[in-house]
């Protein structure tokens, strides 16, 4: 969970936040409500922690804004000073809850739990009612053979109910296949529903999915239903499901055998009716070596292989892509940009590590940033123009530099543009903090204090 605690007590916050972030909170602190504001834009974290007393604005003035600016973060008021109509004010403003100061620490973690419980549930509704509003959702877009292949592959695995396994590198559209297939199956109208596997920890991953029954463990207040059981009658699509431990692994095999599953602390089996695609970016196989993913767990998922090429295998693809991502853009913001023929010439030369992700985010950066309707090659990021620079610099063109190494540059970089804020840099790369942690130790990117968060 990612807290953001707004107080001017220095001695306080770093309390809270030692104390948080050794039960696996991930924190981040703001000492006033310009700063509380900055933090919430920048970041956007689960629960904000907010103080009513300030020093350059009253709390319930900075929660009016947050709610107005970020409605999706959830608000737990501190309140030392002001009275219970305060607090209670501020719950008619839309905070979840409110504390006195001081508060124990269980009773502040179980809260913010809480609080994070109920942003999941917004989001979750959300999508599901965005299934359910019969949204085609996002399109696929591409050309030439090999894309029409994918597309065929796609129609052909949507008809069926079977489990279907998609590999493919970070950013080549994964989460896209999925949903296509759902959207074009007979389970179109049921919800679709997304676990990202690298993102929650071992239990957190196990009660996301199955559940929990009352006092299952500290803080288990209520009986909660898990996404399988969201899911019913739909499909639920597990990203990253390599980062799954082998608890979760058994668990998941049994549901793929038996359609049915036990809450955590509970004896009841539940029974469930969903379709399960899963998805990948890290070999299997090696994994299954050396005895990390079990060999029974991987037939199951792959019962149907997908296997998406990367951007610089399809670079007939790019220009296709572009004219769409511009598109959007201009849908979005009621713009006419378009793009010049040389700018497109750089961005089909450029290796693109980060695949279709990344094109994506540099088009729309460059969208925003161009001074007229037309981008040019001047106004696209430095990072596309290294296939200019030289030999050995662009994986596409050269053998010069392997592509573990473009990667390797890639990420430094995107960590040096957020000034090592790994949250931010994760969500630019459109990768899971785990997954950013893991590689900045796999490149030995490690060292710099700012790679911490730190300013």
């Amino acid at each position: 969970m990612r807290v953001l605690i707004v107080d001017d007590d220095e001695a306080l916050r770093d309390l809270l936040a030692r104390e948080l972030t050794r039960s696996g909170h991930r924190v981040t602190q703001a000492a006033s409500g310009a700063e509380c504001l900055s933090r919430i834009r920048e970041e956007e974290p689960d629960v904000a922690l907010l103080d009513l007393m300030l020093p350059d604005e009253p709390g319930i003035e900075v929660l009016r804004r947050l709610r107005a600016d970020r409605p999706s973060v959830e608000v737990v008021v501190l309140t030392a000073h002001g009275s219970i109509d305060t607090a209670l004010a501020a719950m008619k403003l839309g905070a979840y809850d409110y504390l006195r100061k001081p508060c124990h620490l269980q009773e502040l973690e179980i809260t913010l739990d809480r609080a994070h419980e109920r942003r999941r549930l917004g989001e979750q509704n959300a999508r599901l009612k965005d299934v359910l509003s019969g949204s085609d959702g996002p399109e696929l877009v591409g050309s030439g053979q090999p894309f029409e292949e994918l597309r065929r592959l796609v129609a052909k695995v949507a008809a069926s109910d079977s489990t279907a396994l998609i590999r493919g590198e970070t950013g080549t559209g994964k989460e896209l296949i999925a949903r296509s297939i759902h959207r074009l199956s007979a389970r179109r109208d049921e919800p679709f529903v997304v676990v990202d596997c690298a993102a929650l920890h071992e239990n957190l991953l196990q009660s996301e999915l199955f559940g929990h029954e009352q006092g299952a463990f500290t803080g288990a207040s209520r009986r909660k239903h898990g996404l399988f059981e969201a899911a019913d009658g739909g499909t639920v699509f597990l990203d990253e499901v390599a980062d799954v431990s082998p608890a979760v692994q058994a668990a998941l095999l049994r549901v793929l055998e038996t359609s049915t599953f036990r809450h955590l602390g509970g004896t009841r089996e539940v029974h469930v009716d969903v379709r399960l695609v899963a998805a990948t970016n890290r070999a299997l196989e090696r994994l299954m070596d050396e005895g990390k993913f079990r060999r029974d767990l991987y037939f199951r998922l792959n019962a149907i292989h997908i296997e998406i090429p990367p951007l610089r295998q399809r670079r007939h693809d790019i220009p296709v892509l572009v004219e769409h991502f511009v598109s959007q853009h201009n849908a979005r913001y009621g713009t006419r940009k378009r793009i010049s023929p040389a700018a497109t010439e750089v961005l089909v030369a450029y290796a693109w590590p980060g695949s279709v992700r990344q094109l994506r985010h540099v088009v729309e950066r460059s969208a925003v940033l161009a001074d007229s309707d037309v981008i040019e090659p001047a106004d696209l990021p430095s990072e596309v123009h290294l296939a200019e620079a030289g030999p050995g610099l662009d994986a596409g063109h050269a053998s010069g530099i392997t592509l573990a190494e473009l990667e390797r540059r890639h990420i430094a970089r995107v960590l040096d543009e957020v000034r090592g804020h790994r949250a931010r840099a994760a969500q630019l790369l459109g990768i899971s903090e785990r997954n950013l942690y893991r590689k900045i130790h796999e490149y030995e990117l490690e060292g710099d204090p700012r790679r911490d968060g730190e300013e």
